[in-house]
């Protein structure tokens, strides 16, 4: 048997075998969930429906997360196929690059609010809609990164919004436990994804919080699938409201060597 037995996934923002979101997909369909994808636009639906199919998946649907109507009918198919929900993962997330990079003062106010909108509203949004449909309680997991709570070079309007996105989780869990649902947020490690391309120096970044962290180590998309795990089974059922870390440690240290720094980054 299986962790998730018997529970039905969707997962939000695969956009190809890179993305944080397909590591976590595989990791609950391992433990016997049944998922289903949804994806940001129609070009991706060529890297996204492969990775759906090899893993057994019924429905792979379209939706920006920005239309009503488009989430109405994501969620509508899930119950008309399955008739309810166990697990919302929301790994969604976008800034202009306009907005990432550059002196932060000069943050423009429409891809500020942009990338609020999409990278953290939107938890509100899918969360709405996933409440009926989770009729024996459940788990609403997002993805967030530690530039909500320390200065990371040039994340700037994506940090305000992971911040956001912290702060939604809080008030969604105080507002849903009365439903038996559970939303905590995951704050992974740096990984190299389709959107962390998008941000100017992130290979240093990735170097940076390797030989900065307590284990030296990066985090992987498996670290964070079997986290997702756990928070997808009842093995957290009492954990809710929660912001918590898989990066080797890197966020606890507050100093760092400067000097053997330099030796390994060398």
């Amino acid at each position: 048997m299986g962790l998730l037995d018997g529970k039905i996934a969707l997962v939000f923002g695969v956009a190809n075998k890179n993305s944080i979101g397909w590591g976590i997909a595989k990791a609950l369909q391992r433990e016997g969930a049944t998922i289903v994808l949804s994806y940001a636009m129609d070009r991706l639906e060529k890297r996204v429906r492969p990775l759906g199919e090899s893993i057994g998946c019924e429905l792979m649907l379209q939706a920006d997360v920005s239309s009503g109507d488009e989430l109405d009918a994501v969620f509508a198919a899930v119950e008309e196929q399955y008739g309810k929900l166990d697990v919302l993962v929301h790994s969604i997330a976008f800034a202009d690059r306009e907005s990432l990079g550059g002196r932060f003062v000069e943050l423009s106010r429409a891809g500020l609010l942009a990338a609020i909108d999409i990278s953290a509203v939107s938890l509100i949004e899918l969360s709405r809609r996933a409440e009926p449909l989770m009729k024996d309680g459940g788990s609403i997991m997002s993805l967030t990164y530690n530039a909500s709570r320390q200065v990371i070079p040039n994340y700037n309007a994506m940090a305000i919004a992971k911040a956001a996105l912290e702060a939604i989780t809080m008030y969604l869990a105080a507002d849903l436990g009365q439903s038996k649902i559970r939303v905590n947020a995951i704050s992974a490690g740096a990984i190299k994804t389709l959107s962390a391309g998008g941000i100017a120096g992130f290979r240093d970044l990735l170097k940076y919080a390797e030989v900065t962290s307590p284990m030296n180590e990066l985090v992987s998309q498996d670290d964070v699938g079997d986290l997702a795990l756990f928070l997808a089974s009842d093995l957290s059922r009492r954990i809710t409201g929660e912001v918590i870390y898989v990066d080797a440690g890197h966020n606890i240290m507050g100093y760092t060597d400067v000097e053997a720094l330099a030796r390994q980054l060398d």
